[in-house]
């Protein structure tokens, strides 16, 4: 390692010194939607056990839920969820070989944010 010549490597792309690129900022959002997911998980939680503990418990959360901003939370959790699968079925069909090309990447990237919309959306129809 002595010899590596520093002053001519690259730095690292989260330094935003390169263009972000959609296979780049898709797979960079996969990760914030699993984060995402793990802080909404206790409202889920939360929801539950006021279920099973008292209808005061649950009218109160379920009032949260219900209300114009929970509304707004659980579409963006929604969201952060479809993204998250869709992102993980990418790597899925690049582990078994497939979709390298950049063309394709591109194409499921854009995807990705389609589908979780389009996804979200039929959620909200349908529930």
């Amino acid at each position: 390692m002595g010899d590596v010549n520093r002053g001519h490597r690259p730095l690292s792309p989260h330094l935003m010194i390169y263009r972000p690129q959609l296979t780049s900022m898709s797979s960079i959002m996969v990760r914030i939607t699993g984060i995402a997911s793990l802080v909404a998980a206790p409202l889920f939680i939360w929801w539950l056990i006021a279920a099973a503990t008292s209808s005061a418990s649950f009218d109160v959360i379920n009032g949260l839920l219900s209300s114009w901003f929970g509304a707004l939370i659980l579409a963006g959790v929604s969201w952060a969820l479809w993204f998250h699968m869709l992102g993980r079925l990418r790597h899925v069909i690049w582990d078994l070989g497939y979709g390298w090309s950049l063309k394709t990447s591109e194409t499921m990237g854009w995807g990705m944010f389609i589908g979780a919309t389009v996804l979200t959306l039929l959620t909200i129809i349908i529930l």
